[in-house]
């Protein structure tokens, strides 16, 4: 995982949201193991009391488990993962249409351009 972490927003919501798309990804399927604390801090070069922060929050939101002393798991449960994939992808259709806007695009053109493309692709 490449951990590009910058800008205003907190430290710990950037990791949340880096590790949100290792699973989106596939990087992290469901079930798989994450990595300690420790050696994702090292990896992401951030404090570890950051790190556990972010895991900590994903716990609460249900896309981790933790198993006692096995560590840290991606959940198996497909509505959780469902609910990650459809918050993903409304925040990528919401900055499509506020580039498209800003392009002078109508949300109805910008409609018609992707089913253009779908088209073409095939």
């Amino acid at each position: 995982m490449h951990w590009k972490l910058e800008g205003s927003s907190p430290v710990y919501l950037q990791l949340m949201e880096h590790i949100r798309q290792a699973v989106l990804s596939g990087e992290y399927p469901p079930g798989a193991r994450v990595e300690p604390v420790r050696e994702l801090a090292a990896k992401a070069n951030v404090n570890p009391n950051t790190m556990q922060r972010a895991l900590t929050a994903l716990e609460a939101e249900g896309l981790l488990i933790t198993c006692g002393t096995s560590g840290r798991f991606v959940t198996s449960d497909q509505q959780v993962l469902g609910a990650l994939r459809e918050h993903a992808v409304r925040a990528a259709v919401k900055a499509s249409a506020r580039e498209f806007k800003a392009l002078g695009l109508s949300l109805q053109q910008a409609a018609s351009l992707l089913l253009e493309l779908e088209k073409e692709e095939g």
